[in-house]
């Protein structure tokens, strides 16, 4: 079978299990452990599992594609008033909602199949443990990472606030400007790089046409890839999350935000299940994680960050990335605010996670299956089916 964008995130080199294992093997554990996904077609092999999950096959062949009514929804958008955007947003969300067939907020399938392939490996080889390569440096149970994209002017006036927080707690975020809508602040982007923030690409115009034809985002293509040099980035994310992951190729990028584990709120519905890193082709892809603030605060009217802290918790459970995409537009609003700061406090309390910026996280992954072993998943995950977290046996090192 021909590589596709994904085979680059096959189990054998998502674990890097320091042993050799024949590849037959791994074939038999990931057919074996397929069902555990519950796809509508059950794939028979790992190309069929990267392409359904990771490329989001399962979702049809239209699925990179806007429908007529949001195609003239984003033509009309500017003459909308904001409080009739909320209303058709939030019957959007129900009306998907419905129908949506990832869990949400937590999809944890593809997590119970990594589990599943080691536990099959485990049974065939008759190994006590499996040493791999742990995730994260310094043994960390999980990588958290802060992004922005900053929308508008208005926001952009809010980045210096935003920042400032996240500095006074120990925190660095990147922030993903939209250089053709608004004239960019180079003294402050010269001041977050300066102050060890990180800068990226949020599309061209915000303006939900970047991926109306492929002869529009080409010609965007290479605008973008202009203002990514300009800009010294190396990380871009896709307006409304809009994407097309072969599209996307022709981004001159280190890595790419514009994919999700799971959300049924945005224009593009789904999800590629997954709660780590994964490679894109030419790039790294980061989904975020954990949901966006304006899911979390408009949406579904939260007051506390418990959503997110829930789900930082399955993410460090399972040693994966909890990545959150939030926007100094909506953070000026008192509750949204408030929300992010106690969510921000609360996360600077924990020891177990490697606090990375983006560029930082794509650029270990890369070299991550070249790194010495530092975990190893025990025989005793055979105990519980392997429907439960492997059990892992790894420490925090000093950095």
């Amino acid at each position: 079978m021909m590589p596709t964008l994904w085979s680059d995130n096959a189990p054998a080199a998502f674990w890097s299990v320091q042993r050799n294992i024949p590849d037959a093997a791994w074939q038999d554990a990931i057919r074996e452990a397929a069902p555990v996904l519950g796809l509508p077609a059950l794939p028979q092999d790992q190309e069929a599992v990267l392409a359904q999950v990771l490329g989001e096959a399962q979702f049809g062949a239209g699925h990179w594609k806007l429908t007529p009514v949001k195609r003239l929804y984003y033509a009309v958008k500017p003459l909308v008033p904001q409080a009739f955007r909320n209303w058709l947003h939030e019957l959007h969300r129900e009306r998907v909602g419905g129908t949506f067939p990832l869990g949400w907020p937590i999809e944890d399938r593809y997590v119970l199949f990594q589990h599943e392939v080691l536990r099959r490996l485990l049974l065939t080889t008759g190994a006590e443990d499996l040493p791999f390569v742990h995730f994260w440096p310094g043994g960390h149970c999980f990588a958290f990472v802060l992004t922005h994209d900053v929308e508008t002017a208005a926001g952009q006036a809010n980045v210096r606030a935003v920042a400032d927080l996240e500095e006074g707690l120990g925190f660095r975020s990147s922030f993903n400007f939209v250089p053709e809508r608004y004239p960019l602040d180079a003294a402050l982007i010269d001041e977050l790089r300066d102050r060890g923030f990180e800068i990226g690409v949020h599309g061209l115009y915000h303006d939900g046409k970047l991926f109306s034809s492929h002869r529009e985002f080409m010609r965007r293509a290479e605008r973008i890839n202009g203002h990514l040099h300009a800009l010294q980035a190396v990380g871009f994310r896709s307006p409304l999350m809009l994407r097309n992951p072969e599209w996307l190729q022709a981004l001159d990028i280190e890595y790419d935000l514009s994919f999700f584990d799971t959300d049924p709120c945005q224009p593009m519905p789904g999800g590629v299940m997954t709660i780590w890193p994964f490679t894109l082709g030419r790039f790294i892809e980061l989904p975020y994680t954990l949901m966006q603030d304006c899911t979390v605060t408009r949406l579904l009217g939260e007051t506390t960050p418990r959503l997110w802290l829930q789900k930082v918790d399955f993410i460090a459970r399972n040693m994966g990335m909890a990545l959150v995409n939030t926007h100094p537009d909506y953070l000026v609003k008192p509750a949204t605010g408030r929300v992010y700061a106690d969510f921000l406090r609360t996360m600077a309390s924990r020891a177990d996670c490697w606090h990375a910026q983006p560029r930082e996280v794509a650029r270990w992954w890369r070299v991550r299956p070249s790194s010495p072993p530092g975990a190893s998943v025990a025989r005793a995950l055979l105990a519980n089916g392997g429907h439960d977290a492997p059990q892992i046996t790894c420490e925090l090192s000093a950095e």
